[in-house]
């Protein structure tokens, strides 16, 4: 009885431990808290451990975070207000007035060189993209049978110009001839007056019996001698006369020979000037296609001329935009090749027509189904040369840039006149 009433008493104080310490049975404490929890096993209590000094609660990541995030979206949201508000006046004031495309390229008037006589090619003065000037030899053609027909020409011309000078003396011989036969008349016309007066004489004579009648007509036949010899001489400065007409108007022949000599002449010049082709403009050299010793003939493509100081832009416009375009409105370019660059320009002209009517063959609209096909019109922009600067070349993609407020301005002010 005795032993058992010491585990009893033994038993009675460990648990009544714990109570004097104002600690639950059962429970421990959870680590950093200072709260006991239950051990889980229903067994005996771990010993409490004492709770750790208050130290103060930091501030989590995610607080911090968000004061950051909602000043980030109202700056954004100013941002978009500001952006959106820019876009609007820039809009209202200047997008609204611009008429734009990317079909538009770039163009230029090259000349395309090719021989007007036939020939052997006897050199080739450039080279492909060369830099050349108004008036340099670009190619030289064999001009030995040219040379031959110069000269030849020449002579022939020479010759009829010395049959001019025959004739003017043959004229002079006829005229000389006229005067000649002119004088021959006067006398025979003296002779005619004696002769006459001489057979009035014997006539009476021989009517009274003083002369015979042999002086009689002795003095007849003078007389009709001498007007037979006026006749002639009438004749003659006749024949001298026509003779003169005839040679002035073989030297007029003659004449107009030679100045047909003399076209023949010049067009054999001219088609010796044409075996040295020269450069119609200031340029640059493009598709050479000749060599020394081709066989060229009149029309044959030897290479292109294209003046890259005179370049100008072809932009084809949708025809709902051209209510507001006319010539003289400024124009910004873009062209692709130049990156961000951009050129100023000016609208030069507007084609009378849609591009489609200068086709091979042109939409006939009136027969079969329609669709309506929204149509463009090339407008012809100009380019300074100085904003060229020889970098544009034919064929470049352009996109353009009209700015129609001078006209948008000009209709508002007419119509409220």
């Amino acid at each position: 009885m005795g032993s058992m009433e010491a585990k009893t008493a033994i038993a009675d104080k460990q648990v009544a431990q714990p109570k004097a310490d104002g600690l639950t049975p059962l429970l421990r404490e959870i680590p950093g808290s200072g709260q006991p929890v239950g051990d889980g096993h229903g067994g005996k209590s771990r010993q409490p451990v004492a709770p750790a000094p208050a130290v103060a609660k930091s501030e989590s990541p995610q607080s911090r975070t968000l004061p950051t995030r909602k000043l980030a979206l109202g700056a954004a949201a100013v941002v978009a207000l500001l952006a959106a508000g820019w876009y609007g006046y820039d809009y209202w004031t200047v997008g609204r007035f611009i008429v734009s495309t990317d079909d538009a390229y770039v163009g230029a008037d090259m000349s395309i060189i090719a021989p007007k006589v036939a020939a052997h090619v006897a050199s080739v003065e450039i080279t492909e993209n060369q830099h050349v000037k108004a008036g340099d030899t670009l190619v030289r053609l064999d001009d030995g049978d040219f040379t031959l027909a110069v000269d030849q020409a020449a002579a022939k011309l020479a010759t009829q110009q010395s049959g001019l000078q025959t004739f003017d003396a043959q004229i002079l011989a006829a005229e000389a001839a006229t005067v000649q036969a002119r004088a021959q008349l006067d006398a025979s016309k003296a002779s005619l007056v004696k002769a006459q007066a001489d057979f009035s004489r014997t006539d009476a004579l021989a009517q009274n019996s003083y002369s015979s009648k042999a002086s009689l007509d002795a003095a007849r036949a003078a007389r009709d001698s001498a007007s037979a010899q006026v006749d002639a001489q009438t004749a003659a400065i006749s024949s001298a006369e026509a003779n003169v007409g005839v040679l002035k108007a073989e030297r007029v022949q003659s004449e107009r020979l030679v100045k047909e000599l003399d076209v023949a002449l010049a067009k054999a010049k001219r088609d010796l000037s044409f075996t040295n082709i020269t450069a119609p403009f200031d340029g640059v050299i493009g598709n050479k296609s000749v060599q020394v010793g081709d066989y060229v003939t009149a029309g044959k493509r030897l290479a292109a001329v294209v003046p890259l100081d005179k370049v100008y832009v072809d932009a084809n416009l949708k025809e709902t935009q051209l209510a507001r375009v006319t010539a003289g409105e400024k124009v910004k370019l873009r062209v692709d090749a130049l990156g961000s660059q951009t050129i100023e320009g000016t609208v030069e002209s507007i084609a009378p027509a849609s591009g489609s009517q200068f086709s091979l063959l042109p939409p006939e609209n009136a027969t079969g189904n329609f669709t309506k096909i929204v149509q463009r019109v090339p407008v012809r922009i100009a380019i300074a040369g100085a904003d060229a600067n020889g970098k544009l070349r034919p064929g470049l993609s352009v996109s353009v840039d009209i700015d129609t407020r001078d006209s948008t301005a000009a209709t508002t002010q007419h119509a409220s006149n």
